[in-house]
């Protein structure tokens, strides 16, 4: 299990810091669909109590990346179609409606921030950083959320997000699927940059049903 108790702040909550740390192996594969979650190991490793292991874990558990078992241990949740369509949908209606809000409000900066943000997430694609690549293509939802006023919409997104999450950092190495994120993105921008509430609304959606195509698609052999 690759913990860093270097990398804890400890002035700060240690439980969430350990549930960013947990939920991130889960989400990037490092921790396998099946796999035990040893929270006395974490805790040792971490140099912690097993308090705020604990803590960190079930707020994992709640969002269904890990299952509790009694008597036996807790384990990383399989990745399944119902949960994947399930944070489509729901990214799906949230999202929209955080482009069509954000594009009476989109300005210059607002555009200079997004084609900066593209244009890292090209370089990473081809540089083949996909981590990179994914962290930028949340900070372009997440900006895009904080332009139409309702930050907390990403908040929400973010934590529903995390079974299709687990797709895409199978799914982006697939020669193809970064481009195809690159274009897509751009047609929200021009819809935002026309100050388009529909026309952003249906690049956003366009975007995220391709992306869950693709999720499925690469997803298929490990879906329980």
């Amino acid at each position: 299990m690759e913990l860093d108790a270097s990398s804890l702040n400890r002035s700060l909550p240690l439980r969430d810091q350990i549930y960013q740390m947990v939920r991130n192996m889960i989400v990037m594969g490092q921790l396998k669909p099946g796999e035990s979650i040893n929270e006395i190991l974490i805790a040792e490793i971490l140099g912690v109590s097993r308090t705020p292991v604990r803590e960190a874990v079930k707020r994992i558990s709640d969002e269904g990346l890990v299952r509790v078992i009694a008597q036996t241990g807790t384990f990383v949740s399989p990745i399944s179609r119902d949960g994947l369509e399930e944070a489509y949908v729901i990214r799906r209606a949230l999202e929209m409606e955080s482009a069509r809000r954000a594009a009476p409000k989109f300005d210059a900066a607002a555009a200079e921030g997004l084609e900066d943000n593209i244009a890292a997430h090209r370089l990473a694609i081809t540089r083949g950083r996909y981590t990179t690549a994914i962290q930028l293509d949340d900070v372009f939802h997440r900006t895009i959320a904080e332009i139409c006023g309702f930050p907390a919409i990403w908040r929400a997104v973010d934590i529903s997000k995390a079974q299709m999450d687990r797709g895409r950092y199978m799914a982006i190495p697939k020669p193809g699927y970064g481009d195809q994120t690159i274009e897509q993105h751009t047609a929200i921008l021009e819809a935002l940059r026309r100050k388009d509430p529909e026309g952003a609304a249906r690049a956003m959606e366009n975007h995220l049903e391709t992306s869950f195509r693709n999720t499925l698609e690469v997803a298929e052999n490990v879906l329980g």
